[in-house]
């Protein structure tokens, strides 16, 4: 048990950060750029993503991982912000709403694929 939470308040510190990363650009993509909800969920996902993705290695987990992990978790993880902004403009859900339920998914599937799938080390 104790391997699962260890190095969680470094990634929840450093996700906390991308999160306010995310929501800024989700708010300045709808309001001032007046895209769409998913446009603007994909967009401010992938950089934050990428800015949360770069202080992980360096901080939290010490330790590499492949391209195509990370191709991978950026794939999976952007077709699930661009779906939930489709949701959102679909039935036209206020932006708080959409960003707040993708940020919510996020949590928990991204800590997840962090830490099982990018950043998992070897168990001897």
């Amino acid at each position: 048990m104790r391997i699962l939470w260890k190095g969680f308040s470094a990634q929840t510190a450093i996700g906390l950060a991308g999160t306010l990363i995310h929501w800024q650009l989700f708010f300045v993509l709808i309001g001032a750029v007046q895209a769409t909800q998913s446009a603007s969920n994909f967009v401010a996902f992938c950089i934050a993503a990428a800015t949360s993705f770069y202080m992980n290695a360096l901080y939290t987990f010490e330790t590499g991982t492949s391209v195509l992990a990370y191709l991978g978790f950026m794939g999976v993880m952007g077709v699930l912000s661009y779906g939930t902004g489709v949701v959102g403009d679909a039935r036209s859900l206020p932006a708080l709403a959409t960003v707040s339920m993708f940020s919510l998914l996020n949590l928990l599937l991204g800590y997840c694929f962090f830490r099982f799938v990018l950043f998992r080390r070897n168990q001897s």
